[in-house]
Parts: structure tokens; sequence; C-alpha cells
């Protein structure tokens, strides 16, 4: 069985562009993939960003005005999933987080102006951003309602006061998406409406576009964590008496939870399609071992308990791929439910490729936890998708109230009630 990504299910133009990135990821990129635990070189990926524009294959799920390739959500899997064959094969080709997620939501509701400042520039690679929402306890991380970072009203613009933590890719960024709490204002703000609009705006959490050299912004001291390929890491971020435009509103004030949903919906499934093409290639690197060792007068591949972990990886791959094509395929529709399902989609396909290459780690042995191979560094990598965008008790949690709220509505409007035990005919 191969552990290429599945075809024929997509467009032939789809379908083209993954091979194409296919090519490009295994024919170029992989060459260039930095030692085990050493992250991308900023030069290098400008350089290897520069082939993949001209390989074609650059920004697959940015509009073409801006130098991509127009994908449409429901095709983005198959390509990024290509994409993440290689740990840097999404940097290479600028659809990795934070900045994936970022380009998707100024594309629905930056301003004209914010797109050609912000969207732009971006998209063509010459700058990079962060998205800046997590906070020290006792701030917003799992509950986003415990935001505690502040933007009140001055004059015309804002001032930001606040303390984030985990701001992936803030060292080398140009521009932050800050979420803060704001009152409720009857001045209006500049929106995705058109700049300048005036109206209420209600209480609750607003995005701001703030470049990261406005004074008042520094960097604060670095996280370590055991991922190591994204370039600019998890620093903190603090923001002292931060004044901004009323301009750098994106969306409407008082509605960022909801443009937060926008964002982390297919955010968190473009994780699971970038990993899930990590953990093919530990599996086709398990497979390529269990082929060609021998072990007790037989290939590791012949063994039954083998046999066992291969298909175990090969069902979580499958199934995996299977709940993000549906996921994808919501979101191209229903932006709320699909939004819904990438909760179950992240929770399952964390766990699923983690699994998959644990096992592959297992299958070789001693090479497996050393740097001759790469597959301890992908546990590495893989093992906070986890815990990032919400950790896996936290969207249980969720889905799990979403299950007995859909199930009480349906009984309400109808449906009948099972939950009551029934005698059968013969024992009454």
């Amino acid at each position: 069985m191969t552990t290429s990504v599945p075809h024929g299910l997509y467009p032939a133009e789809v379908e083209e562009l993954r091979l194409r990135t296919r090519d490009f990821i295994r024919g170029t990129v992989m060459a260039a993939e930095p030692r085990p635990g050493q992250a991308l070189n900023l030069a290098v990926r400008r350089e290897l960003g520069e082939a993949a524009k001209a390989a074609g294959v650059y920004a697959p799920h940015v509009a073409k005005e801006y130098g991509g390739q127009g994908l449409a959500v429901q095709h983005w899997s198959p390509v990024f999933q290509e994409a993440g064959y290689s740990p840097i094969g999404p940097a290479v080709l600028n659809c990795m987080a934070p900045d994936e997620g970022n380009m998707h939501m100024l594309a629905l509701i930056g301003t004209a102006q914010q797109k050609r400042d912000f969207l732009a520039p971006l998209a063509a690679g010459e700058t990079t951003s962060c998205f800046a929402m997590s906070e020290p306890h006792p701030g917003a991380g799992s509950d986003p309602e415990a935001l505690t970072t502040a933007a009140v009203r001055s004059g015309r613009g804002w001032v930001i006061n606040g303390h984030k933590r985990f701001t992936s890719g803030a060292t080398f960024a140009a521009f932050a998406i800050v979420m803060a709490r704001t009152a409720a204002d009857g001045a209006g703000a500049a929106g995705a409406a058109g700049a300048g609009a005036a109206g209420a705006a209600p209480a609750g959490a607003t995005m701001f576009l703030v470049p990261m050299n406005t004074p008042g912004v520094r960097l604060g001291t670095p996280i370590h964590t055991m991922d190591k390929y994204l370039p600019g890491g998890h620093p903190h971020v603090m923001f002292d008496d931060v004044r901004v435009p009323d301009t750098a509103v994106l969306g409407e004030a008082g509605l960022g939870f909801k443009y937060a949903q926008l964002r982390l919906g297919p955010a968190r499934l473009t994780h699971c399609m970038r990993w899930l093409g990590l953990a093919r290639r530990a599996q086709d690197i398990a497979l390529d071992r269990a082929n060609t060792r021998e072990i007790f007068g037989a290939h590791i591949s012949q063994l039954g308990i083998a046999q066992e972990m291969i298909a175990q990886s090969e069902l979580d791959i499958e199934t995996s791929d299977a709940i993000i094509g549906k996921c994808a395929a919501l979101l191209g529709v229903d932006a709320k439910a699909g939004s819904a399902l990438s909760s179950v989609a992240k929770v399952h396909c964390s766990e699923a490729v983690y699994r998959v290459i644990d096992r592959a780690v297992q299958l070789c042995g001693g090479d497996g936890v050393s740097d001759g191979l790469p597959l301890a560094q992908y546990l590495n990598e893989v093992r906070p998708f986890r815990i990032y965008d919400g950790s896996t008790e936290t969207h249980k949690w969720a889905i799990a109230r979403r299950a007995a709220s859909a199930r009480r509505r349906a009984v309400d409007a109808g449906e009948p009630f099972l939950g009551t035990a029934q005698l059968h005919e013969g024992e009454r």
C-alpha cells in the first residue's frame, strides 16, 4: 500500500498542483532540511521560497491576485499534506502557521488598505506575522474569555496594554494581530465595511493589526519548546501603552471572538493537514526499514507484531485523511459547522499523527531514537499539537457539550426520546 496522498478525488487542476508540490518537496526541499533539532535558516527559506514561486507551488491557499495558487479551502488538504511531507515544506511554501491563518483572516475581513499594507507583503513572503492571543495565567489560554489584554479609546485611536506569551513567530514578525478586550463603544471603528464607519460597537474583544516596531511593543523572554522548525519561536510579547489608529482595527470592534472562530477553524485543520503529511513521511521511513531489515530470519514487515503496528498506522492515516476531507468540504459551505467539526478533527489527528510517528520510532529501534533518522525530532514537532490550538481535553469538553446540546434540541423538536428503558413485549 502506498502512503501517498489519495488522488482522483479532486479536480484535475488540484491533482496537478499536488503532483507539482510533491515533486518540488521531494526533489528540492528535502535535500535542504536542517539536521534534527535545528531551525530553518531564514536565508535558505527565502531562497527555497523563490524556487517554489518559479515551480508554481507557492502559497497554495492564497488568491492568485496576491501571488498564490488560488485553491479553495476544500481543496487544500492534498497539497498541504504534500508540503508537510518535509517539516520545512510548509514554511518554504508560505502555508505555515501562524502566517497561513493570518492571511486567511485578512482576506476575509480586512479592508482594502489593510490587504495592501499587510496581506500583500505577507502573501509574497516579504514579511512574516504572529497572532497574539495566548496570555500568562490567569489570562487567555484554553479559555479565550479569560482575556486580560485591554484596548481603550484614545481620541481617534486606541491604547493597548497587555502581556502575551506563546506568540508563535513573533521574533521575526513584521506585525501582530493582537486580541484585546474592549468596552462598549459608541464611536464606531474602522472595519471590513469601510474605514471610519460609525455605529455602536459591543463590549467584547477586538483584533488589532500592530506593526512590531510600534513604540511600546517589546519582545519578552523566549519560550524554549520541544518543537524547533518554526522560525521565530514562541516568545512573550509585551504591549505597554501601544497607540494605534482606528484603521488598525481588523474587522469590527467588539467582534474579535467571532473572528477568532473564522481563523481557528481552518487553522486547526491546516495543522492536521501538514502534520498528516509528516506522519506519511514517518510511515514511509518505517516501511523502508521494515522491508529491508531482517530479524529472526525474516524481514520485519513479515513479522506479525510489526504488521499490527504498520496496519494500525495505516488506519490512523486513512481515518485522519477522511475526517480532514469532510471538515474541509464543510468549511467551504458552512463556516460555523465546519469550525465545530474542526475541533473533532484536531483531536483525532493530533493523537493519530503522534501514534503513527511513535510506532515508526519503535519499528526503527535504536536508529529511531537517534539523530541518524529524523523520527525523534518529528515526535518533538507533533507532540505540542496536542496542546496548541486548544488541548485535547479542552476540545473533548467542548465536543461533548455540543453533542449533548444538539441531542436536546433534536428531542425538543420531536425526535423520540430514547433514554428511558422499555419493557419488551414478552416481559410485560
